[in-house]
């Protein structure tokens, strides 16, 4: 009776614990393994989501800033000049020199040497367009105004928007826009001057609380986007055709408007194009009211 008693109380073996051991550390490394991969997948997920809030949001502002598109034009930094409400690509025009030679007009329009005469003194050169007794078209709008650069070379780059002279970004498009909203009632117009930028791969959007700005004029500088490698901007004309600026040269030469109508002309439609590096290129169209 004792003999059974005691065989009747006897544990484990050590063979039987080492097995349970084996299958506790096995079920704890599969479970350990499901939970890291749903960190990681939610991680992962995370990132996305955030990527796909960061553009839709670019997109917004930039949508929101064509619809409000307003026909003001604006002065210059030294208060020389006029510039268009709305400036596509306005460091992309580059004539060379001795290229073109037709004359335009009885003896006050003339084209060569680098640039177009249009009418008494409006001038379209490397660089920028004049029109009308005062009215220009010229370097950026802003401090950041200096480069004739390219379009092309600045995508071929793929910074979209190479630094001048002063290592600033170039301005890709320049426009007025209204509905500035003001909920705290600072005392500032309802218009704003805005312009777009590419600098080491960030697309940035810029806004000067003037609009008729000073040197002395300090703008709001935005980050929109990060690993953009090139953006382009193209415009629908009254002629139903795509150009790449704005005003479109072949509205300036055979329009007839005067100075201070082509200034304030605006396009059909804008289409964006962005070129990023995770997700390829996206196109967006934007209807600009009339």
């Amino acid at each position: 009776m004792r003999a059974g008693a005691r065989r009747s109380r006897s544990g484990f073996t050590l063979i039987e614990l080492l097995v349970a051991l084996f299958i506790t550390a096995i079920i704890f490394a599969i479970g350990y393994g499901t939970i890291n991969q749903a960190l990681n997948d939610r991680e992962d997920l995370d990132t996305r989501q955030n990527r796909l809030t960061a553009v839709q949001n670019a997109m917004r502002v930039m949508v929101q800033d064509f619809t409000q598109l307003t026909p003001r034009p604006v002065r210059d930094v030294l208060g020389e000049a006029s510039l268009p409400a709305l400036m596509g690509n306005p460091n992309g025009v580059s004539l060379t020199a001795g290229s073109m030679g037709t004359s335009l007009g009885a003896g006050s329009g003339s084209l060569g040497a680098g640039g177009v005469n249009l009418g008494a003194s409006g001038t379209l050169g490397a660089g920028g367009v004049n029109l009308g007794a005062s009215g220009t078209l010229g370097s950026s709008f802003g401090s950041s105004s200096s480069s004739t650069e390219s379009s092309s070379e600045s995508q071929d780059s793929g910074s979209g928007g190479a630094s001048d002279s002063d290592n600033q970004a170039l301005d890709l498009v320049v426009l007025t826009r209204a509905g500035w909203a003001n909920p705290a009632g600072i005392q500032r117009p309802a218009v704003a001057r805005v312009s777009y930028r590419l600098e080491n791969g960030v697309l940035r959007r810029v806004v000067w609380p003037e609009l008729d700005v000073v040197p002395a004029t300090t703008p709001i500088v935005r980050d929109l986007l990060d690993h953009v490698k090139a953006v382009h901007f193209r415009f629908l004309t009254d002629a139903r055709q795509w150009v790449d600026e704005w005003p479109p040269l072949t509205t300036v030469t055979s329009s007839g408007l005067a100075g201070n109508q082509m200034l304030r002309i605006r396009p059909l439609a804008v289409e964006v194009t962005l070129d990023l590096d995770d997700w390829g290129t996206l196109v967006r169209i934007i209807e600009v009211p009339t």
